[in-house]
C-alpha cells in the first residue's frame, strides 16, 4: 500500500487503530503472531561443501585436476602431487575468501531502534522494537531511530535524517496533515518516516504501516540478499583460456598420436607421448600467479586509500568502463558550507573548506575584505551565529597532530557558526558580549526561528555592537527562509544607517535571492529587531513583527577540488562518470557543471522520470544521460542494470543504505571509508580510506596495470 496516499483518517481505518489509545494488548498479539517480529530475516548462508564445490567448477581447474591423475597413472608422482597441491592450495585461498560471509544484513540490524515508545490500551510503553506491529501508535522524539515504517499522525517541528536511506544531505521536515501522489519519490514523502532513520529535531507520533522485511529496510536487505555473485571479467576470461588450453592440447596430441602411428610407432608408445604433451601445456603456475599478482595489487591499493575486501575485485576495477558515483561525500565534501553572503548590496564570498574555520571574506575580484569595511555583513554572520544551536568542536588526536574539527547540531546552523568564525567571530567570545535569555523554536509551519539576546552595558566600547544605532537593552535575531523574513521587516541596514523598505529595495533582495538560489545554494535571510523589554513569554506575534532586514546567506554541499580533474583523467582514459543521488535536481546539476561532468543545457533525469520509461526507452536514456537525481535505491539498480546488459563493466560507489543493493549489483562496489555507513561497507567490494573520487580513479589505474601484468604472463 501506498500509504502517503492516504490521509491520517483513512490510515486509521484501514489498520483499525485508534489515534490516542493506540492497539489493545490483545489486538496486539494477534498481528505479532500474524505479520511475525520486527526484524530483518536473514537468507540461509551456502554451507562449507557447497563453498569448496564451487572452487572446482572453472575449467582450467577441472584440467588441472584431470593432468594431475593422468600424471598419476603414468607414474609422475612428483608432477602429480605438484598440480594437486597448486589445486588444494587455489580451492584454500577461494573457500578462506567467500567464507568471509558479507554482514551487511547484521549491520542494517544495527541501525534499527533497539527498543520503542509505544500507546498501547492508552498507556505509553517501553517494549523491544521487534514487538511493534502494524496498527500501533509510536512515540517520536528527538534523538530516536524511528522503529519501523510508519505514517505520521502528528508532527510538531519534526526533522528526521534520512540521508542513509534517500541520499539527501539535509534534515526532513515532516508533516502530518496532507495527503501525496502515489509515484511520489521517497525523498519528497513528507508524512511518513522510515525504519532507521534519525529524529533530529522535534517531535512526533505515527501509525505503524510496516514492520520487519515489508519496511524499506527490509526491501534492501531483500535486494542485497537476492544478487547472486557474479563472474569477474578476469575470471570469465581465464575461463574461456582454459577452454581454449584443453581443446588446443587434444587436437594438438591428437595430430602427434596421429603422425607417431602412421610413421609406424607403438600406439601406447604414442599415446604415453602424447599424453605428456598435454600435461606439459597445461599452466600449472596460472593460478597461482593469478593470485599472487592480486595480492601485490591489493597491497599498492591500501597506498591509493583503497582498502579491497575481496581479491578479484583489484582486477575488475582496471576493467571498469563507468563509474556511477553517488553525490554528497565522494564528488562532495558532505560538509554544508556557507559561501557567499549579501548585506548592503554587496556581494562577499566566504573563502575555506568544509568545517574548519580557517578562510577570510573576499570581494568579487579575489581582494580579501576586512568586515571594518562593511557594517551590515558583521552584524549579518553575528545574527546567523546568535541565532543557532549548533556547536563547533575540536578534536584532539593522540599524539597532538591531524585534530579536527566536528560539528554538533543541524549541518545548516554549523555551517553559519563556520562563516562567521572565518571572519573572527567566535561563539564564546560573541555570546559572553549577547546571552541568549528567550528564544521562539524553528517552526515548520512559520519556516523561522528567534532568539533574543540581552545587548552589553558598555556598548560604545564593544567590538561586537548589533547596529550602530542600537540603544535597547535587548536584540532579537530572527533566521529563516527570505522570503518569509522579508515580508515581516519595513525596515533595511545599510551605508551602516537603518533605512525604510521601500519597493526597490525589496526587489533587489528578491532578485539577489532567485540569483543565489539558481546556482543551487540554499538561502537564508537574516534580520533583528531592538527589544525595549523582554516579553515575559515571548509570541511569534508580538516579536517577529517590525524587523530589520539585514542580508542574505548561501550554502551549498561544495564540490571537492580534485573531482574535476578526476573526471577528466578518467574521460581520457575512456572512462565514463556518472552522477547518482537523491538530492534535488538543480543542486544535482549545479554540482556536476562545477565539476566538469555535464554542461550548460544538457538533461538531469529524475526517478519521477525513470518510473515512467519502459526498458527499451531507458535504455536510450542511459546512453546520453550523466546525471541523475532523486532517485530510489530500485532506480539506481535499474542504472546499473542496464549499464552492464549494454556491455559496461560498471563500478558504483556509495555511502548510504539506499546504496547497498546498487553496490551488490555492480560489477564492484566502492563503500566511502570515513561517511559510510556500516551496511554499505559490509556491500561493497572496495572501502575508500579517504571517501575522495579522486582514489577512485587512482585504483583503476593500479588495476590496469595488475591486469596488464597478468595478460603478459598469460602470453
Amino acid at each position: 500500500t501506498c500509504w502517503h496516499q492516504h490521509s491520517v483518517e483513512e490510515t486509521l481505518e484501514l489498520l483499525v487503530s485508534h489515534p490516542h489509545r493506540g492497539l489493545t494488548a490483545k489486538e496486539a498479539q494477534r498481528r505479532l503472531a500474524h505479520y511475525g517480529p520486527n526484524a530483518l530475516q536473514e537468507s540461509p548462508r551456502p554451507t562449507f561443501w557447497h563453498l569448496l564445490f564451487n572452487q572446482f567448477k572453472q575449467f582450467l581447474v577441472l584440467i588441472l585436476i584431470v593432468s594431475a591423475i593422468v600424471s598419476l597413472f603414468l607414474g609422475e608422482h612428483m608432477e602429480a602431487g605438484t598440480i594437486m597441491a597448486i589445486v588444494v592450495l587455489n580451492a584454500a585461498l577461494g573457500v578462506i575468501q567467500e567464507s568471509k560471509a558479507e554482514e551487511a544484513l547484521a549491520a542494517l540490524q544495527k541501525m534499527a531502534a533497539p527498543e520503542a515508545r509505544v500507546v498501547r490500551d492508552g498507556h505509553v510503553l517501553t517494549k523491544p522494537a521487534r514487538e511493534l506491529v502494524p496498527g500501533d501508535l509510536v512515540i517520536l522524539e528527538t534523538g530516536n531511530y524511528v522503529p519501523a515504517d510508519v505514517r505520521l499522525v502528528e508532527a510538531v517541528n519534526l526533522r528526521i535524517e534520512e540521508a542513509s536511506l534517500t541520499g539527501e544531505s539535509l534534515p526532513v521536515e515532516k508533516k502530518a496533515k496532507g495527503v501525496l501522489p502515489p509515484q511520489a519519490p521517497l525523498g519528497d514523502r513528507r508524512n511518513m518516516a522510515y525504519m532507521g532513520t534519525l529524529v533530529t529535531y522535534g517531535r512526533g507520533r505515527g501509525l505503524v504501516v510496516s514492520t520487519g522485511m515489508r519496511t524499506q529496510f527490509g526491501m534492501i536487505a531483500e535486494m542485497i540478499q537476492s544478487y547472486e555473485e557474479e563472474e569477474t571479467p578476469l575470471q570469465a576470461k581465464l575461463d574461456q583460456l582454459g577452454k581454449w588450453l584443453g581443446v588446443g592440447c587434444l587436437a594438438i596430441c591428437g595430430i602427434v598420436f596421429g603422425l607417431g602411428v602412421r610413421e609406424g610407432r607403438a600406439p601406447l608408445d604414442m599415446f604415453l607421448t602424447a599424453v605428456s604433451l598435454a600435461i606439459a601445456a597445461v599452466p600449472e603456475g596460472l593460478p597461482a600467479v593469478v593470485t599472487i599478482c592480486l595480492a601485490l595489487g591489493m597491497r599498492e591499493m591500501i597506498r591509493r586509500h583503497a582498502l579491497i575486501r575481496k581479491l578479484p575485485a583489484v582486477e575488475t576495477l582496471g576493467s571498469a568502463s563507468t563509474i556511477c558515483s553517488d553525490k554528497t561525500g565522494t564528488l562532495t565534501q558532505n560538509e554544508m558550507t556557507a559561501v557567499q553572503v549579501y548585506a548592503d548590496s554587496n556581494l562577499l564570498y566566504i573563502i575555506g573548506e568544509g568545517y574548519r574555520p580557517q578562510g577570510e571574506l573576499q570581494e568579487e575580484d579575489g581582494r580579501r575584505a576586512e568586515l571594518r569595511w562593511y557594517p551590515s555583513m558583521r552584524i549579518l554572520l553575528q545574527g546567523g551565529l546568535l541565532c543557532n544551536d549548533a556547536r563547533l568542536e575540536l578534536i584532539e588526536s593522540d599524539g597532538g597532530e591531524d585534530s579536527t574539527w566536528h560539528i554538533v547540531g543541524d549541518p545548516t546552523e554549523a555551517a553559519l557558526v563556520v562563516a562567521a568564525a572565518k571572519a573572527d567571530l567566535w561563539r564564546e567570545r560573541v555570546e559572553r558580549q549577547f546571552p541568549r535569555v528567550a528564544e521562539i523554536p524553528f517552526d515548520s509551519q512559520r519556516k523561522r526561528m528567534t532568539t533574543i539576546h540581552r545587548l552589553p552595558g558598555n556598548r560604545a566600547k564593544s567590538k561586537e555592537v548589533a547596529a550602530p544605532d542600537l540603544q535597547t537593552p535587548y536584540v532579537a535575531y530572527v533566521k529563516g527562509a527570505p522570503d518569509v523574513i522579508l515580508r515581516l521587516c519595513t525596515h533595511i541596514t545599510e551605508d551602516d544607517r537603518v533605512w525604510p523598505l521601500d519597493r526597490p529595495r525589496r526587489e533587489r533582495i528578491l532578485e539577489m535571492n532567485e540569483a543565489l538560489a539558481s546556482n543551487a545554494l540554499r538561502v537564508l535571510g537574516i534580520a533583528y529587531r531592538p527589544l525595549e523589554e523582554l516579553p515575559p513569554n515571548p509570541k511569534s506575534e508580538e516579536v517577529e513583527r517590525g524587523l530589520i532586514f539585514v542580508g542574505l546567506i548561501g550554502l551549498i554541499d561544495p564540490a571537492r577540488p580534485e573531482a574535476k580533474d578526476a573526471i577528466e583523467l578518467a574521460r581520457r582514459a575512456g572512462i565514463r562518470t556518472i552522477m547518482i543521488t537523491g538530492d534535488y535536481s538543480n543542486t544535482a546539476a549545479a554540482i556536476s557543471r562545477e565539476i566538469g561532468l555535464i554542461q550548460h543545457g544538457e538533461p538531469v533525469l529524475t526517478g519521477e522520470v525513470i518510473d515512467g520509461l519502459s526498458d527499451e526507452e531507458f535504455a536510450r536514456e542511459v546512453v546520453r544521460t550523466q546525471v541523475y537525481a532523486r532517485v530510489s535505491p530500485q532506480h539506481k539498480v535499474r542504472i546499473v542494470e542496464t549499464l552492464k546488459r549494454q556491455g559496461h563493466v560498471v563500478a558504483m560507489t556509495g555511502d548510504g543504505v539506499n546504496d547497498a543493493p546498487a553496490l551488490k549489483r555492480a560489477d564492484i562496489g566502492v563503500a566511502m571509508g570515513i561517511t559510510g555507513t556500516d551496511v554499505s561497507k559490509e556491500t561493497a567490494d572496495m572501502v575508500l580510506t579517504d571517501d575522495n573520487f579522486a582514489s577512485i580513479v587512482a585504483s583503476v589505474e593500479e588495476g590496469r596495470i595488475i591486469y596488464a601484468n597478468i595478460r603478459k604472463f598469460v602470453y
